[in-house]
């Protein structure tokens, strides 16, 4: 008589290491794209202070380039919607702090012109954005 087969010595665990490979690279791939992803930014060449603290982030963050470009949050605006964007927040909260960075070739005129824009549609508080000192 011959002998049966056992069919059931196939291999049945579940091999995952290439699930963890390929986990692990997916992993990679959002850890390097999430950067570019959660902060869109504009290219400013904020002038350089000794004295500067440390900012935090705010939901009002606006940005002036050298070329006169508006910015907030890294939307380009204009000045009717940089002052409906500056009430809808201070409405939100009222103790909210605009954080302004403006290219170091604007005009001190400039700034000014739109802190007045920010102020007059209910932020209060602002604050100026600058690099450190080089070494």
């Amino acid at each position: 008589m011959a002998a049966k087969t056992d069919q059931s010595d196939e291999i049945a665990d579940i091999n995952i290491v290439p699930l963890v490979d390929i986990i692990l690279v997916v992993l990679i791939i959002f850890m390097v794209t999430a950067p570019a992803l959660v902060k869109p930014s504009v290219k400013v060449n904020l002038p350089e202070a000794s004295s500067g603290d440390q900012t935090t982030a705010t939901p009002f963050t606006v940005a002036i380039t050298s070329d006169g470009e508006i910015s907030v949050n890294g939307e380009s605006v204009d000045e009717d919607k940089l002052k409906q964007l500056a009430a809808a927040e201070a409405e939100k909260n009222p103790d909210l702090q605009a954080l302004i960075g403006a290219d170091r070739d604007v005009s001190h005129g400039t700034v000014i012109k739109i802190l007045d824009w920010i102020k007059s549609s209910g932020i209060k508080k602002f604050s100026l954005t600058t690099d450190g000192p080089t070494k």
